[in-house]
């Protein structure tokens, strides 16, 4: 039976006004974007979705404009990371109490290494909720590095761990590591933009989590892989490749991703709240020119993206 969790989940932005105030009304336009493209779920308040600079307010706000979007169209997983488990398992209980299908979590910071403390607060959250755990392994943002016999252990020790979102490279042959240890008992997502989906899904993972400013390209390249049609997913992937690495730098990724997403018309504003670079000209007339050599289609005129 398949995983309903398999496939492309979108991680969304939270859209600000040019003064850095929320823009809840876009929030719609990407939950819709979502589902338009064909996604089976979206991932608010991740890294993506600059979770640790909002208020507890503001987190409250978006996470009730998701879930007003989404309705029963697709499911929602709510990022629930925060720096202390008692916060963390606060945070878990409101997303569980909201409708949230799942929780993302990545483990809070240590100042050294702790395997134990780790698994204990993971197991806090997970005892808190009755909806599936989605583990997130992003040593860059997390400065947590997890073994594929750590993630192994803490999948046999908590029930409710069910997913893994892998974003510690290279992904692939920590992919096989894992699912040596584990079969089938973990769903394994990619993220980081994309850039390995080809290969983490031939290595079995289920799809990925990832905030790539096309979605649909991840979502067919996903179903080509799934049905088999690895020669046009390749192609597929290929094609968008060079706009996947382009997003994907580091530092400045997400101004460029919001900058992507407000091209086509689903944000008033690309700004990423401060001390977040913004990109430059020169950039901005990278990006546009990448993106109208893949998809001029989906390209809409600057004048038609203003508020």
């Amino acid at each position: 039976m398949k995983d309903t969790f398999a496939g492309m989940h979108w991680m969304l932005a939270t859209p600000f006004n040019d003064d850095e105030s929320l823009d809840l009304p876009s929030v719609k336009k990407l939950v819709d974007k979502a589902a338009e493209s064909g996604c089976v779920g979206v991932v608010a308040l991740g890294e993506m979705g600059e979770w640790r600079r909002l208020s507890d307010y503001e987190r409250n706000q978006v996470l009730d404009a998701v879930m007003a979007a989404a309705g029963k169209r697709l499911l929602v997983t709510v990022g629930t990371t925060a720096t202390g488990t008692l916060v963390g398992v606060q945070r878990a209980k409101e997303a569980a109490k909201a409708g949230a299908a799942a929780v993302m979590v990545s483990p809070p910071p240590f100042a050294k290494p702790n395997p134990a403390a780790v698994q204990a607060f993971y197991q806090r959250v997970a005892g808190a909720i009755t909806i599936p755990l989605v583990v997130q392994d992003f040593p860059q943002t997390s400065g947590v590095h997890m073994s594929p016999q750590f993630i192994a252990d803490l999948a046999k020790a908590i029930p409710g761990f069910k997913y893994l979102k892998l974003e510690d490279p290279p992904t692939p042959p920590k992919i096989s590591r894992i699912k040596e240890l584990t079969g089938d008992r973990l769903g394994i997502f990619g993220g980081l933009g994309g850039v390995f989906l080809l290969d983490e899904l031939r290595r079995g993972g289920i799809g990925a989590m990832t905030g790539f400013a096309y979605p649909e390209a991840l979502v067919e390249i996903i179903r080509l892989s799934f049905a088999g049609d690895d020669k046009k997913a390749a192609e597929l992937f290929n094609k968008y490749l060079p706009l996947i690495l382009y997003e994907g730098q580091d530092g400045i990724g997400l101004s460029i991703r919001k900058e992507a997403i407000k091209g086509r018309g689903l944000m008033a504003s690309a700004r990423a709240r401060h001390p977040a670079p913004a990109i430059d000209d020169a950039s901005r007339r990278e990006l546009t020119h990448l993106i109208q050599s893949l998809r001029p289609d989906l390209i809409k005129p600057a004048a038609a993206t203003k508020p």
